[in-house]
């Protein structure tokens, strides 16, 4: 059981950790690089990586991170010992979860949303695609990157309390 409740706290500070770095990487590099290409460049691009993103790699540490840490939660829940790490678990839980909330209520949505303007070279207003999409995309994706930050900071916790 104890080598179990280890092996799941340290997969999910892995695949956790993944996502907040995805997310923090787009925070502090991809969109501040595309705020100031042009509109046709950003759309297009956000576009391209949008479909690129959808992989195994994506899948296995943004669903891993939550099957990983909800296992993790249980695995200290159940049996004698590990009670001492739980607490951070549960609150890393409900941190991932909440970023999976943005995702799916904000990201996702203007992803698709994007995706449904079409080719760029056929979208008459780039401009006015690109100003739906970004500012709000730019939002939740520091929130999910925060909420990630802060699952990873509880995980690292459990591991020391473990």
């Amino acid at each position: 059981m104890e080598t179990a409740r280890l092996a799941a706290t340290i997969a999910a500070t892995i695949t956790i950790g993944w996502m907040s770095g995805l997310f923090y990487g787009f925070a502090v590099s991809v969109m501040p690089g595309l705020r100031v290409a042009a509109d046709r460049t950003a759309v297009e691009t956000m576009q391209r990586i949008n479909a690129a993103i959808l992989n195994g790699w994506f899948l296995l540490g943004y669903v891993g991170g939550l099957v990983f840490a909800a296992a993790a939660v249980v695995l200290h829940a159940v049996g004698s010992g590990g009670r001492d790490a739980l607490w951070p678990l549960a609150g890393a839980l409900v941190a991932y979860l909440a970023a999976m909330g943005v995702t799916a209520g904000i990201n996702i949505p203007l992803n698709n949303a994007l995706d449904r303007a079409g080719p760029v070279d056929r979208i008459g207003d780039p401009a006015a695609v690109r100003r739906a999409f970004e500012a709000p995309w730019v939002r939740a994706n520091v929130w999910r990157a925060v909420l990630c930050t802060v699952a990873l900071g509880l995980l690292a916790w459990a591991l020391v309390l473990h």
